[in-house]
């Protein structure tokens, strides 16, 4: 009973080598995604954090502004807060669902670690989802109180 317990231990920890810190691997055959969002800094954090995201050129070669949203979901996979833009011309400041981005580059959205009603939400591992063009990439961040 013991062993079985440890090799169980050891599976769901990513093994002895530690892979369940690695990022997963990118299957060949997958298209590119046109953005990358990067860990959330700091991590973990209270109350607040930044949520790093790149825009890359192929996503403007239509001539049309992609149309980002970035969503946060607790660890029931409900629906908890959407951060607030940074730095974006005539978006600065609001919430970043649907918002239209001018060109390639770095950009961040800020989290104040707050919930849609405007209370701080609890010690946690909470999930940011971001959609680009039907695309989606996920990280994991933690609130620490």
């Amino acid at each position: 009973m013991r062993r079985v317990l440890c090799v169980l231990l050891l599976l769901c920890s990513g093994g002895a080598a530690g892979v369940a810190a690695q990022d997963p691997p990118v299957r060949e055959d997958e298209p590119p995604k046109g953005f990358k969002l990067e860990q959330n800094y700091p991590n973990p954090f209270n109350p607040e954090t930044r949520i790093p995201f790149t825009l890359d050129e192929s996503l403007f070669e239509d001539g049309e502004p992609p149309a980002v949203s970035i969503r946060i979901f607790n660890i029931l996979t409900q629906y908890v807060a959407s951060p607030r833009a940074l730095r974006v011309p005539g978006g600065d400041g609001l919430p970043v669902l649907q918002m239209e981005y001018p060109a390639p580059g770095r950009y961040e959205a800020y989290w104040d670690g707050r919930d849609r009603n405007g209370n701080l939400v609890a010690s946690g591992i909470y999930l940011v989802q971001m959609t680009v063009g039907g695309k989606k990439d996920f990280i994991k961040m933690y609130v620490t109180k």
